[in-house]
């Protein structure tokens, strides 16, 4: 059998992530028109090339294979969701949603008393951010502005403005991140 099983769902994750052929030929060495071939299974493409792609795309080979979610409901069991080592200093950060992410992913934050997403403002992509406090008192800065939110408050934003967001009440707190599309 010739080419990717699955060039579809390549080709659907990469639209999904509002990503160009070119752009993602480019993150992962390779030309636009091989990409091509493989998402139309006209290429047969190595383990190598298959780690570039995902890796540009920002998944893992196996996800380029995965069931889709148009088959079906996927869940992601509490004791099985990813702890990301990024964007939380004293505190802990869980993915919420069953890679790979179509049009949404979804993030825990859980903060230690003072803790942050890090020193600096950071910005990631341009996706709409929605940041919901399910306990404690959190300040949210957007660029010059700061709001100060508490357990039920929430706020919409756009993931393109420098942001932080640190524990302020002293007991710690919970939040819940959904990013529309997907920019981590």
């Amino acid at each position: 059998m010739n080419g990717l099983p699955g060039g579809d769902r390549l080709r659907a994750l990469r639209k999904a992530r509002h990503r160009t052929l070119r752009t993602v030929a480019e993150a992962a060495g390779i030309s636009e028109g091989y990409l091509s071939q493989i998402e139309r299974g006209q290429a047969n493409p190595s383990i190598a090339t298959l780690q570039q792609i995902a890796s540009a795309l920002g998944l893992k080979v196996a996800d380029l294979f995965g069931d889709d979610f148009a088959s079906g409901p996927r869940v992601l069991r509490a004791d099985e969701a990813p702890r990301l080592a990024l964007g939380v200093l004293g505190g802990r950060k869980f993915r919420l949603t069953p890679g790979p992410q179509h049009h949404l992913e979804a993030y825990l934050g859980e903060f230690d008393a003072g803790g942050s997403t890090g020193e600096a403002l950071y910005s990631h992509g341009d996706s709409e951010e929605f940041l919901y406090v399910l306990d404690g008192t959190v300040e949210l800065r957007l660029a010059e502005r700061a709001f100060t939110l508490g357990a039920g408050d929430s706020i919409r934003y756009s993931s393109a403005v420098p942001h932080r967001l640190t524990e302020t009440g002293g007991a710690g707190a919970r939040v819940m991140w959904v990013i529309s599309p997907p920019s981590y």
